[in-house]
């Protein structure tokens, strides 16, 4: 007979769980329901103690009272959490989107008294924002350093590409995030900065040495919990001269004695998405559980399945494989997280007493989306460039439609097409644009004679791999300018794409580059590229033809 599992500890080990929500309040508006549970579930599973829920997709009002509910649900204080790094906008319609940390890594190296003043405020912006929609717990900063360039999962999401550049960029988030009384999470420890495989799809292996991390990856790490961070994520990675056999996530090496141990942090340890192919390839749901908290994690994040990790847990408690001291450790660093987001809170009510009445973005918020867009755009010869009859506006998305950065009333679909050009969307799925030309790889018969403004949205995101490397834009370039037909480029996202396409450019080319990629910054960039037009208020900017691959 299996013994039995008392009700008491199923409730303390399932606090430790943190599980997937959608902001929406219905199950059938639910963006990923493989990882979002129910509301059935949420609500059982909240009611059986599950301390933590990490939220995405919605507006922010409806963010807000979706935290409302699942507190009533939850019964007992609870960790709201989302991956807002940059800012509540990215996530949540009606909240601010700020441009990607790497932004101000680059605007570092020119200024870094301004650098460190805006990615302070990114952090009062970030934090404000959140906790207005019942969040107290942002998954930022990042504290890789992005020393790959061919990275394909970091990338703009780093602070930077050194280790000065980002222990003091995310040090200054940090404080914003302090000053505004939500909880920060240094992230991905003990770093995944150098890697070049995507561990939302298989494991990363690094050979670095423990003096190789700590000359780089563990500085800003060192910084972050100097500076007060309240938590850090591990990474699925495999360190192979720290621990050859278990992934960062799941060895007691990098969790107990690289990060407790030697850098002496005392706040909470919470582990990367368990459902992750670097851990669900190998491990089972309990299993993995099991192997994280027994090597110093406190925090479960989304387990393949939270009933078979909490039944794993406690099974694991009960036999003695893991000492009950660990539990209690865990949960008391869990209620001084509490203790802490819960005073803050106290004082954020009493200082913004009257701001529920008020839009979620308050001007200090619009002019920090504006300047830092504004302070990160890279101009190379402006036009204004003019488009003839059979001009064409050719783009070029990394995400599957429909996509966040490119509604139907999008500046970089609306603005050309009132200048002239005609819309021609390339996305990843269905027909492949490419031809078997090395030389002239894009089909161009497809479109009209035109010249061509070329936009391309590429800026290395979870799940793609290194797909998106093996486009040959820097031929289509060459091939463009051969046929005299690039009117002009701009690069979105990637800055070690744009430093890559610029070196093929001619001269006199106009060409931008903004590391956002949202409207505010498609908006700026092709402000320097067409000559204003005429806004008619109903235009709307018509898809011609859409190449997919």
């Amino acid at each position: 007979m299996k013994p039995l599992i008392p009700n008491p500890l199923r409730r303390q080990v399932a606090e430790l769980v943190v599980v997937r929500a959608s902001g929406h309040a219905s199950d059938q508006q639910r963006r990923y329901p493989q990882w979002e549970l129910s509301n059935t579930e949420l609500q059982r599973l909240l009611g059986d103690g599950v301390g933590g829920v990490i939220l995405l997709g919605g507006t922010s009002t409806e963010l807000a009272h979706r935290c409302q509910t699942l507190k009533q649900w939850a019964k007992a204080p609870i960790l709201l959490c989302a991956d807002v790094e940059e800012g509540v906008g990215q996530r949540f319609e009606g909240g601010t989107w700020l441009v990607p940390p790497m932004a101000l890594g680059r605007l570092y190296q020119q200024d870094q008294n301004r650098a460190l003043n805006l990615a302070e405020r990114y952090g009062r912006c970030t934090g404000y924002q959140a906790h207005r929609c019942g969040l107290n717990w942002v998954l930022g900063p990042v504290c890789d350093v992005n020393n790959n360039p061919a990275n394909p999962v970091i990338n703009v999401r780093a602070w930077g590409e050194n280790t000065e550049t980002v222990s003091s960029l995310v040090c200054a988030f940090q404080r914003g995030l302090t000053i505004e009384g939500v909880l920060g999470c240094a992230k991905h420890f003990p770093g995944h900065g150098n890697t070049g495989i995507d561990s939302h799809l298989q494991l990363p292996v690094l050979e670095h040495n423990l003096h190789q991390l700590e000359e780089l990856e563990l500085v800003p790490f060192q910084a972050a919990i100097k500076a007060g961070v309240d938590s850090v994520m591990t990474a699925h990675l495999l360190m192979r001269n720290l621990d050859a056999s278990h992934p960062a996530t799941l060895s007691q090496t990098v969790l107990q004695n690289l990060l407790r141990d030697q850098l002496k942090f005392e706040g909470l340890v919470v582990t990367d998405a368990l459902v992750m192919q670097a851990i669900t390839q190998t491990y089972g749901a309990g299993e993995a559980a099991v192997m994280a908290f027994d090597a110093g994690a406190d925090l479960i994040l989304m387990p393949e399945d939270a009933d078979s990790a909490i039944e794993a847990l406690c099974k694991a408690l009960q036999s003695g494989q893991i000492p009950m001291q660990r539990l209690e450790a865990s949960r008391e660093r869990r209620r001084k997280a509490l203790r802490k987001v819960d005073d803050c809170t106290n004082k954020f009510l009493l200082n913004n007493s009257t701001s529920n009445n008020n839009p979620l973005e308050r001007d200090e918020d619009h002019a920090l989306a504006k300047e830092l867009v504004s302070a990160s755009l890279e101009i190379l010869h402006p036009g204004p460039i003019t488009a003839t009859d059979s001009g064409i506006n050719l783009l070029r998305v990394d995400g599957v439609l429909p996509c966040s950065v490119l509604t139907a009333t999008a500046p970089a679909l609306v603005l050309p097409s009132e200048a002239g050009f005609q819309n021609v969307l390339h996305h990843n799925l269905g027909i492949s644009p490419w031809q078997d030309d090395p030389k002239e790889p894009l089909a161009l018969e497809r479109m009209s004679s035109g010249p061509i403004l070329l936009q391309l949205f590429l800026r290395g995101n979870p799940f793609r791999g290194d797909q998106d490397r093996h486009e040959p834009w820097a031929a289509v370039i060459k091939q463009l300018q051969r046929q005299k037909r690039l009117a002009a480029l701009v690069v979105y996202g990637s800055p070690y794409l744009w430093d890559e396409l610029t070196q093929g450019l001619d001269t006199g080319i106009p060409a931008v580059y903004s590391p956002g990629q949202m409207p505010e910054a498609q908006r700026q960039a092709l402000s320097y590229l067409l000559k204003p037009a005429k806004v008619h208020s109903n235009s709307q900017p018509a898809l011609l033809q859409e190449f997919t691959d």
